[in-house]
């Protein structure tokens, strides 16, 4: 099993002048203690307008920066927006190599296609067309990293002459590349199209198992076509995060966090919003009630019984096995939600490296290898399966011609 930490960049308000350069160094600085004590991946999400639930507008930016401070940790777009009104395939293809390079072939990309009315009607992007914009994009992308020139395309929903879209990513053909998942439908999607699975629905390790099981057998059929250039077989899961060792102290420091993610994405999704005027912070407060007293309750009742990454290091274990067992690859912790504090981040997270994370180092890389070598004949015949883009001999590359503008060209002494 794999970990990672995961970033909206939430800030509920109110804010200061200061709040948003604070709330960037401050998770800039966990992705740090995330890369010291041995998680695997941070993943950023890029979302737009959508205020208090999610300031990470430009997550190429972000994961740079993380990518600078950094040494092993993988950088993930969890994910990308992929309709091309959001960003232009070229664009994201260039950026996406760009990290790739910086980061020394360090990134997973994962592409998506929004949800809510306040992004797609700031793009002007038809909600029913959403996902096979994201899909015809996203091939394109992968086509634009992997071939040099990239033939040129006339879609659906965009066309590009042809051009060298460079610069080209460490990782080759491209980084892995992953799909957003909410639900059973694009679980299936996802293995339809060989991408792993990022799903950000919360789901306990039983529901994980039927996912898990489901998904892999797509894997393992002829239903699989990839999308990119190679399969990416890999199934992750969100959950919260907060560790202490007293288990109410670490509820106390996570609930907040992990329950206003729920509600604020349910909010915009469901709520008119008025855009510069939000309160989701505040109705939040409004409706919690005694559940954060109600949750310590029954966890404190629940003793040895009781499993979960928001708890103590014992809880922690005992969730995370049984989400192993399930099938699951990857565990992507929800630490930085709603107000829960920069130190007490910090502390979970060290908390985790010191208590938690050894119980799922030892033989992982062997396992992997055993995966792989199983999944191999099937992968293969999955490529096989796809219908690959032409790439172009040299006398097909058309040639563009210079410019006839030459008040713009500076002069120079060689002809």
């Amino acid at each position: 099993m794999r970990f990672g930490v995961f970033y909206e960049l939430q800030m509920p308000r109110p804010w200061g002048p200061d709040s948003e350069e604070q709330l960037l160094a401050e998770a800039i600085e966990q992705v740090e203690v995330a890369d010291e004590i041995g998680i695997d991946v941070a993943w950023a999400v890029e979302h737009h307008f959508l205020e208090e639930y999610s300031h990470c507008s430009a997550p190429e930016v972000f994961l740079s920066a993380c990518a600078a401070r950094t040494k092993r940790i993988r950088l993930g777009h969890g994910i990308r927006q992929a309709p091309p009104a959001y960003n232009h395939p070229a664009r994201t293809a260039e950026c996406v190599a760009t990290l790739d390079l910086i980061s020394g072939g360090r990134v997973e990309f994962g592409i998506g296609e929004g949800a809510t009315r306040l992004e797609l009607g700031g793009f002007g992007i038809p909600a029913k067309q959403k996902r096979a914009m994201s899909l015809e994009a996203g091939e394109q992308m992968a086509n634009m990293m992997a071939m040099s020139p990239y033939p040129g395309f006339e879609g659906e929903f965009f066309s590009m002459p042809c051009r060298d879209v460079i610069p080209k990513p460490v990782q080759k053909p491209h980084p892995p590349m992953w799909i957003a998942c909410t639900n059973r439908t694009t679980i299936e999607l996802a293995a339809r199209r060989g991408l792993g699975a990022l799903a950000f629905a919360f789901v306990d390790p039983g529901e994980a198992r039927h996912w898990a099981d489901v998904y892999y057998d797509i894997i393992r059929s002829d239903e699989c076509v990839p999308l990119g250039h190679s399969v990416n077989a890999n199934i992750a899961v969100v959950t919260g995060f907060s560790l202490h060792e007293d288990r109410a102290e670490a509820i106390r420091r996570g609930f907040d966090g992990f329950h206003f993610f729920a509600y604020a994405l349910r909010q915009l999704v469901v709520h008119h919003t008025i855009p510069g005027h939000s309160d989701i912070w505040d109705r939040y407060e409004a409706q919690r009630g005694s559940a954060l007293e109600d949750a310590v309750a029954a966890a404190l009742d629940a003793g040895d019984d009781y499993s979960d990454t928001i708890g103590t290091p014992a809880d922690a274990v005992r969730w995370l096995k049984e989400a192993e067992a399930s099938g699951i690859d990857h565990v992507i912790f929800l630490q930085q939600g709603g107000r829960n504090r920069h130190s007490d981040i910090c502390d979970s997270l060290r908390l985790f490296g010191s208590d938690v994370l050894g119980e799922f180092t030892a033989g992982r890389e062997e396992r992997d290898t055993a995966k792989a070598e199983e999944l191999a004949p099937y992968i293969e015949k999955a490529l096989a399966r796809k219908e690959w883009m032409r790439p172009l001999e040299r006398h097909e590359v058309p040639v563009v011609e210079a410019s006839v503008v030459q008040a713009t060209v500076p002069s120079s002494p060689i002809s």
